[in-house]
């Protein structure tokens, strides 16, 4: 028997039926509008149906919905980039699809995926971290996803990391986010290009000569063909990562910390100044071993896997 997962977005969704192993065996993916909710149930109605064509024999479906979900995993409490408020997404799915249907974070489901199927499969306890746009993440404590009494456990980039720091969207400042993510390297990168030109030609070229116009992967690109500048912005970057990982640690004590999200693409660029200051700042550091730091394995497909196998469980 297999499961469905679909991973909600902004703009689409994707969906695919995975098998028990994590395996993602077929795919597909609809346009949504993210002020439409009814639009949204249509496309995942739409896209199970055309699955279930090649597949029958569906067991259940998993929804990952960015957003904050109840406990219960039936309802989006509230999303960012979708008209969803209090928004009982499960029951409304369930008498169409004809099947049990279980709703989940999308950076919970992508993180399930990655420790059952990916790069932390071998331990117990993994934090994932999501850099983006943002910095999201997911929480696995003794084999089992962190929701807390809300089900908003895991929201690690809004920790505080710097006090009367950086404004973040969230409405409060100094967040980790806003000194960890891909929109903190980009805001580095134009500030470069204003007060360092000499320094940021590399960036600007490759942003067609516009400020406005860089972004993350032109950096990561810039500092993989060696440009000075780029690996300095990338390793600052992993060090707010590591400083954050250590302060974790504190707390949860993983085992693995499996980082993942598009910044990712940049590897030990980001990972090793990220090591470096999580070993420097570890709590205790010589009487424990230290936090494995690794990629996520199972890229875009993430949420879709996790979501499926939650469904499944």
């Amino acid at each position: 028997m297999h499961a469905v997962g679909v991973d909600i977005g902004g703009t689409k969704i994707a969906a695919g039926v995975v098998d028990k192993d994590g395996t993602l065996l077929a795919k597909t993916r609809r346009d949504t509008d993210p002020q439409q909710p009814a639009a949204i149930e249509d496309a995942v109605v739409d896209a199970v149906a055309e699955l279930r064509k090649e597949f029958p024999a569906i067991e259940a479906v998993g929804v990952a919905a960015a957003g904050f979900v109840d406990p219960g995993r039936r309802v989006v409490k509230f999303a960012p980039n979708i008209a969803w408020r209090d928004y009982p997404l499960r029951d409304a799915l369930e008498p169409r699809l004809g099947t049990r249907v279980v709703v989940e974070n999308d950076a919970n489901a992508a993180g399930w995926a990655e420790f059952r199927f990916g790069a932390g499969r071998e331990v117990d306890d993994m934090v994932m971290l999501t850099v983006g746009t943002g910095l999201g993440g997911a929480l696995v404590v003794g084999g089992e996803l962190v929701r807390g009494a809300a089900g908003a456990g895991g929201e690690i980039g809004h920790l505080r990391m710097v006090p009367s720091g950086r404004a973040c969207g969230c409405g409060h400042d100094g967040c980790w986010e806003t000194y960890a993510s891909g929109t903190a390297l980009v805001r580095e990168a134009r500030a470069a290009l204003a007060t360092d030109p000499d320094r940021a030609k590399a960036l600007l070229v490759l942003a067609g000569g516009k400020a406005k116009n860089v972004t993350g992967p032109h950096v990561t690109k810039a500092a993989n063909a060696g440009d000075p500048l780029a690996i300095e912005m990338l390793a600052e970057l992993g060090r707010w990562l590591g400083a954050g990982m250590a302060a974790l640690s504190a707390v949860l004590d993983p085992a693995v910390f499996v980082v993942g999200g598009g910044v990712g693409a940049a590897g030990d660029l980001l990972l090793v100044p990220a090591l470096t200051e999580l070993e420097d700042q570890l709590f205790a550091r010589a009487h424990r071993p230290m936090p494995r730091v690794a990629l996520a394995k199972l890229g875009n497909d993430a949420g879709i896997v996790g979501a499926a196998d939650l469904a499944r469980r």
